[in-house]
């Protein structure tokens, strides 16, 4: 509706007609109380609800531009490189309604970007106890003996974890936490992220929302899913968070700067 009403309100050379009027326009025997008392209770929701205005605490957290930037085209996966320290996050996940998601990155020595190293996808239903074997064993091929995620279901992806000689953390921050750290890195191209068409969209459909007194979450939209998103995020955040102990990884620099540039990397 926002694209619609830039693309097309008060603009004589469009052939669509975007009408906006407030509530009492379109319906002058709605009741002003009803009205009067819910601009009392939230007026920005009232605003929106009856005003006819866009919600200013409710936006897109972040432009497909700026996604598209970080992306390395027809990179879908790295390899294990030798002397690097890799990090992993996973989001997971009961088997039934929603994916389990594991990512890996690591940090730049060179340039201090954190790349996205690889991403898992099991959508349900399945079995929790096998993918986390499955996952387990792709952590242990990238030097990787402990794993961060969210405080899901309790102790059982401690447990599940442990059982293949992984410690798996909780995470300190928390899902809006790790994607407020992830935005300046997406905005100032310090990340690589990886040529996958899902990360893509769940990290440009996600929805910022500011709640009284400033509060920030972030969150997908109703009905929608972030849990490769999630798992990606929480990875590239740990990796950046970490000085990275050795020399070689993916190196993507172009213009003065040093920005990522798609397309200019070297695996070294």
């Amino acid at each position: 509706m926002w694209d619609a009403f830039k693309e097309h309100y008060g603009k004589d050379t469009s052939q669509v007609l975007f009408w906006r009027a407030p509530s009492l326009v379109m319906n002058p025997g709605l009741d002003q109380k009803i009205i009067e008392e819910a601009y009392a209770r939230d007026p920005v929701a009232a605003a929106s609800e009856y005003g006819a205005e866009f919600r200013s605490d409710c936006e897109r957290f972040v432009a497909l531009e700026v996604v598209d930037a970080c992306c390395v085209r027809e990179r879908f996966e790295l390899p294990r490189v030798a002397d690097v320290r890799y990090f992993a996050f996973v989001d997971p996940s009961g088997g039934s309604a929603d994916s389990m998601t594991l990512s890996i990155a690591h940090r730049l020595k060179s340039t201090g970007a954190a790349i996205l190293d690889l991403i898992r996808e099991v959508k349900p239903p399945f079995s929790p106890e096998r993918v986390v074997r499955d996952f387990a064993a792709t952590l242990k091929s990238y030097g990787i003996s402990e794993v961060v995620g969210d405080h899901y279901a309790g102790e059982w992806p401690r447990e599940r974890f442990a059982v293949h000689q992984i410690v798996y953390k909780p995470s300190e921050k928390s899902r809006s936490e790790i994607y407020l750290e992830l935005l300046p890195l997406l905005n100032s191209r310090r990340v690589g992220l990886l040529d996958n068409p899902k990360l893509m969209s769940q990290l440009v459909n996600l929805e910022r929302h500011v709640a009284r007194g400033g509060r920030e979450t972030i969150d997908h939209a109703p009905g929608g899913h972030d849990d490769v998103a999630n798992a990606a995020a929480g990875a590239l955040v740990l990796a950046h968070e970490t000085a990275n102990v050795g020399g070689f990884g993916i190196l993507a620099v172009g213009g003065s700067g040093g920005a990522l540039t798609p397309g200019s990397s070297l695996l070294r």
